[in-house]
């Protein structure tokens, strides 16, 4: 009969809410009996891990010129990719931008790009010019 009283004591122990008592406080710190907090340990949170930075950030900048005028869409062929996404290319000299999909070129992430017509016509850049763009992740 002891151990099932113990039992239930225990188990209500692991039911209430702390009552907030002596020894915790409000800021998930505990009070150490020198009066110094420290912070409580929190198993349930562990460190939350994402992509890169750069697949939502920055991609890069490139200098593209005019891809082939036949192929329709907004796209830009780039080195700075390895898989076909979507994102947004910004020119600094006329202050635009527009949602391309990027298709991945082989080459150093410092090669140079190719823009289609649409994308360029949308910057506002001529066909005939390289046009220096910042790539955002989408």
């Amino acid at each position: 009969m002891l151990i099932s009283v113990l039992c239930v004591a225990g188990c209500a122990t692991l039911i209430a809410p702390p009552d907030d008592g002596p020894g915790v406080g409000t800021d998930d710190t505990a009070i150490a009996p020198s009066g110094a907090q420290r912070p409580l340990a929190r198993p349930d949170q562990r460190p939350v891990v994402t992509e890169p930075e750069v697949s939502v950030g920055t991609l890069g900048r490139t200098v593209a010129s005019l891809g082939n005028p036949a192929e329709p869409g907004l796209w830009l062929k780039t080195p700075l990719v390895r898989a076909e996404r979507q994102a947004r290319v910004y020119s600094a000299k006329t202050d635009k931008s527009v949602s391309v999909t990027l298709i991945p070129i082989e080459g150093p992430k410092t090669a140079g790009s190719r823009m289609s017509l649409a994308a360029m016509q949308a910057l506002g850049v001529s066909p005939a010019d390289l046009v220096e763009v910042d790539v955002f992740g989408a």
